[in-house]
């Protein structure tokens, strides 16, 4: 079966790459999930969910990767950001530590973070008006107005999905998601705590 890429040139369908959350297709063995007690429909729902998720990640993905682009700004130089945007809406003050908590780099990567972007003109740091020894580090109206009329209105459509459902379907959404981050979470993977 031959099919369009988004270049428009012909090619052909790659098998492989439509069958990647298929849980038949990657787990022929059981060997990571007993699939045992469920049916082959359940299974091939899982799968269509599995890849429901995986276009939601891609589509974060390429909002991110063309937000950065669109900036010229790094992935942590955006969240730092959209950090200060929040903070601006509710009237609270950012130190730098609080952005090296928020983007959990040490404080000399903060400070390189915060250089950077003072000198793009995308923030601005001033005496903390309550703690004289810290700064407040504000975003500029600018780079705020750009990051919402693009950025942020991008990622806003997404309570637009959430907003069509029910209250009883959010919350199964909800608890869903919340399920599934506790599932993977690497907490106590012990191939994640090795030094590497």
């Amino acid at each position: 079966m031959n099919g369009m890429d988004r270049n428009g040139d012909l090619r052909k369908s790659d098998t492989i790459a439509e069958r990647m959350y298929d849980l038949e297709s990657d787990n022929r063995t059981y060997e990571l999930f007993d699939r045992s007690q469920l049916s082959h429909e359940e299974i091939s729902h899982i799968g269509r969910l599995m890849k429901a998720l995986a276009e939601l990640r891609e589509a974060e993905q390429a909002i991110s990767d063309a937000s950065e682009k669109y900036m010229k700004l790094s992935a942590n130089d955006m969240r730092a950001l959209h950090y200060l945007i929040v903070a601006k809406n509710r009237s609270e003050f950012v130190t730098p530590g609080m952005i090296a908590s928020y983007l959990r780099i040490s404080a000399a990567s903060t400070t390189k973070l915060l250089n950077r972007l003072e000198t793009g003109h995308h923030i601005t740091r001033r005496i903390h008006p309550e703690d004289r020894r810290a700064f407040a580090i504000e975003i500029t109206p600018e780079t705020e107005l750009a990051a919402k009329q693009t950025v942020g209105k991008q990622q806003a459509k997404r309570v637009y999905a959430a907003a069509r459902l029910t209250k009883e379907e959010r919350d199964t959404v909800i608890r869903f998601l919340q399920d599934m981050t506790q599932e993977i979470s690497i907490t106590n993977a012990e191939w994640a705590k090795l030094d590497g």
